[in-house]
């Protein structure tokens, strides 16, 4: 059995989805954005990993309340 290695992709700022730009903004915070574009995804540790993606539930939880916030607002302004 020979273990299959996977290929290093290139990392491309300018082609991101939503998704993947609140990760690079994360990774910025963090300071990992360098090592990022010159290596990928896949040079972080499983420790940086876990910390973006822990950055990444709690901001996307506080977006979503305060959207819930904004539109609980919006409503209330309607029934005036």
């Amino acid at each position: 059995m020979s273990k299959s290695k996977k290929k290093k992709e290139p990392f491309n700022p300018e082609q991101m989805t939503p998704e993947e730009q609140l990760k690079f903004e994360i990774a910025q915070e963090l300071g990992l954005s360098d090592r990022v574009l010159a290596e990928g995804w896949k040079c972080l540790t499983s420790k940086e990993s876990g910390r973006i993606g822990g950055l990444i539930a709690k901001k996307k939880r506080t977006m979503k309340q305060d959207d819930q916030k904004a539109s609980t607002c919006q409503n209330a302004q309607n029934f005036l």
